[in-house]
């Protein structure tokens, strides 16, 4: 008989792709019973993946984080699974009820602590103590769980350091079936691309602002996280030269970046980013894509190290000019660009993908399982 796997979130999207897309999918693919609990869905996919949906309402921040994780546990407790994956901080506490009865892993995408001092939503003087509070507390729940399943090595090292019984890291890397669209560099257009999700400390507005005398377009997709950045972005002059699509599906991303000669990652040096691996930088890649990148030094060494291939330009993200000439230059350098396009393709056909991520999934399972 099948093991059971229910995999929880409070927060994300129920179609969410590193949840769902590729975790809940490989789960499915390699004989699991998979329940996605999620919350708003309700339905079965084509695999016979079940959603069920937690019916949490629309609501604040703070209320959310007080009610979801009981809407989310009241679900949980009727699936019965034999294997529990969380992915949301606020779940802590569940987590640990469930770990009571049941394996449990905490999946931990971003490193929280750091996440929350770049929050312009908390007041300056509280992200320190909060921050120091959810990371205490994070580290501390964690030591009673299973194992946990990390998306960087950096946050690997947070909980490894901290004597948690099983932490794995599971990159969040690209599909490679999800980016096979080859369009010649030549045949682009005269455009750079940002996808994913638009917010000011992943320099929207450096992103707009390098339009000004810019001799080519920004094809945007994604949500703004607020109506009042929507609506100041939006009333920028150089937005004008700008195409939004608002939210799209992933073959609709593939669309958008086989038409771009580059692909903007300009996010702050904020604690959470320095030492991240943005899966948009891989999805250019994957599709050939240059990239004009925020020039962390961690981030070289993934796009710009000259022993595996220059990928794309490395620029400062709080610089419009030098982002406008960085897009400028590739434009203006078909061959050279082309190059960097071929350099990131193959590196992520090597190792930045999924597949090589879905085996250290599926490991994990078999041990925990025994199996």
């Amino acid at each position: 008989m099948a093991k059971t796997v229910c995999i929880l979130t409070s927060v994300h999207s129920p179609k969410d792709v590193r949840i769902y897309q590729k975790q809940a999918k490989s789960l499915k693919r390699a004989g699991y019973d998979v329940v996605l609990v999620n919350p708003s869905l309700t339905e079965t996919d084509e695999l016979g993946i079940r959603f069920v949906s937690a019916n949490i309402p629309a609501m604040g921040r703070i209320k959310r984080i007080l009610t979801a994780p009981k809407l989310v546990y009241r679900v949980a407790k009727e699936v019965k699974a034999d294997i529990y994956h969380f992915h949301d901080p606020e779940l802590m506490g569940i987590g640990k009820k469930l770990s009571r009865h049941a394996l449990v892993i905490f999946d931990s995408h971003e490193d929280t602590p750091g996440q929350i001092l770049g929050k312009d939503y908390i007041p300056k003087p509280l992200r320190k103590i909060i921050s120091a509070v959810v990371g205490k507390r994070e580290k501390g729940t964690a030591k009673k769980l299973s194992a946990v399943i990390t998306a960087t090595d950096t946050i690997n090292g947070f909980f490894t350091d901290k004597g948690c019984q099983k932490v794995v890291t599971v990159n969040n890397y690209p599909i490679l079936d999800e980016f096979q669209k080859d369009v010649p560099f030549e045949n682009r257009e005269d455009a750079v691309c940002y996808v994913g999700g638009i917010t000011r400390i992943r320099g929207i507005g450096e992103a707009v602002k390098s339009l000004n005398g810019a001799n080519y377009r920004l094809l945007l997709a994604g949500a703004f996280d607020s109506t009042e950045l929507e609506q100041t972005v939006k009333a920028m002059p150089e937005f004008e030269k700008t195409d939004f699509y608002g939210m799209v599906g992933r073959g609709e991303v593939a669309d958008i970046l086989a038409r771009s000669k580059a692909g903007l990652v300009t996010l702050y040096p904020v604690p959470n980013y320095v030492n991240s691996l943005p899966i948009k930088m891989f999805e250019y890649m994957a599709m050939g894509v240059p990239v004009v990148y925020s020039n962390f030094d961690f981030w070289k060494t993934l796009a710009g190290n000259e022993q595996d291939g220059v990928c794309g330009i490395a620029v400062d993200p709080y610089n419009p000019d030098e982002i406008r000439k960085a897009c400028e230059y590739i434009i203006a350098h078909p061959e050279e660009a082309k190059q960097m396009g071929e350099n990131g393709k193959r590196l992520v056909n090597e190792k930045y993908n999924w597949k090589n991520e879905e085996a250290k999934l599926l490991a994990l399972y078999k041990e925990l399982l025994g199996e």
